[in-house]
């Protein structure tokens, strides 16, 4: 085993290190395989697959667990995307259960077109988990609707729906939680991109929902600002849709970082718990490189920015100044190696990298 690649891999399990650590991987080769291993299985007893979403539970409450993952799966047990309907919780040493099956027939608001759960999943620390849909109803880009975000309780019961022209495929999603309020980060990528027919589109949207957090009650919705437009989207017959993808916010909430998928690179939109504009497709961090269509992202306690390529399989790690100090092969398989495979992606401090993969329908873990 290469010394470069064991630097790399000692920078991704150890977040907390300086960024100067992770540059001395630059020369990682990019076909070793990264050391993981598979935590749980993300498949439900409905068969639901291809999971998207991750989310940390902060706080144990209701059927919550302190340290646990919350996984959402896209696809049903047809494999057909935008239909899946579960999320499961899954613990650090790989105890699986069911946390919520949404039924689209029965839910306390509208949700256009339905249930297919995204990558877009948070979990508060007032208990409410909160995931977006971007349903379709063959599977295919032609059905796909405008959707919603979902407000679940602790006992994963859908108490209300946020939904509207500024809700229009919540594709990923992260959070700023003050407690008593909590400010949600959402992108979309269904501005015009259906009516496009496989056309690239300047329509990908980030917008801000401003939520208070009243004790016995949902989260009340306060304002929802656009903070982010322009970012580029297309459907596509693989992958439904490739537009603005994962969301991460810096530790003073200073930065949000945007994983601007078909222009390979890592954005960044300034200030973004205050504005009151949209900063456009914001600032280019980091472009090209080993970036190759990001899709999850996630911010390190040391300000690194990690995501992962839909093209290839790889994670890339970005030094908060925009320099590509690292990369790790996370999933070889298929046609090209990887492709689609990676979504969203958690760091537990002190336990390493836990990330999703559609291509096994697994939660793993880097360490």
């Amino acid at each position: 085993m290469s010394l470069s690649v064991l630097k790399t891999w000692a920078c991704i399990a150890s977040l907390f290190v300086a960024a100067s650590v992770c540059a001395q991987a630059q020369g990682t080769h990019a076909g070793a395989p990264a050391s993981n291993s598979v935590v749980a299985s993300t498949v439900p007893t409905n068969g639901d697959v291809n999971p998207y979403g991750i989310a940390r539970v902060p706080r144990s409450s209701g059927f919550l667990g302190q340290g646990n993952l919350l996984i959402s799966n896209f696809n049903n047990s047809a494999n057909l995307q935008g239909t899946g309907t579960t999320i499961v919780q899954i613990s650090p040493d790989g105890t699986a259960s069911l946390f919520a099956h949404i039924d689209a027939d029965h839910l306390p608001g509208p949700c256009p077109g339905g249930i297919g759960l995204t990558t877009a999943l948070v979990v508060l620390r007032s208990g409410w988990v909160i995931v977006g849909s971007l349903p379709t109803t063959d599977g295919t880009s032609a059905t796909a609707q405008a959707g919603c975000l979902l407000v679940l309780d602790d006992h994963g019961n859908v108490w209300e729906t946020f939904y509207g022209s500024l809700i229009n495929g919540p594709w990923d999603m992260t959070a700023w939680d003050g407690g008593s309020t909590a400010d949600l980060f959402v992108s979309n990528v269904l501005n015009g991109t259906v009516a496009a027919n496989g056309k690239v589109v300047h329509k990908g949207s980030v917008v801000r929902l401003a939520l208070n957090i009243v004790p016995g009650s949902a989260p009340q919705l306060q304002s929802i600002t656009v903070i982010g437009s322009g970012f580029p989207e297309r459907t596509d017959p693989a992958a439904l849709v490739i537009g603005p993808t994962g969301l991460g916010l810096d530790a003073h909430g200073n930065n949000l970082y945007v994983a601007d998928s078909l222009d390979n690179r890592v954005a960044t939109i300034p200030n973004p718990l205050l504005r009151d504009t949209s900063a456009g497709a914001g600032a280019t961090l980091s472009q090209g490189g080993s970036l190759s269509d990001p899709l999850g992202l996630t911010v390190g306690p040391a300000g690194n920015i990690l995501t992962v390529n839909g093209n290839n399989g790889l994670l890339v790690i970005i030094a908060p100044d925009g320099e590509q100090t690292g990369k790790v092969l996370l999933d070889s398989t298929g046609n090209p190696p990887g492709a689609g495979a990676l979504f969203g992606l958690v760091e537990l401090r002190g336990s390493g990298l836990f990330y999703v993969d559609d291509a096994s329908n697994t939660l793993n873990l880097f360490h």
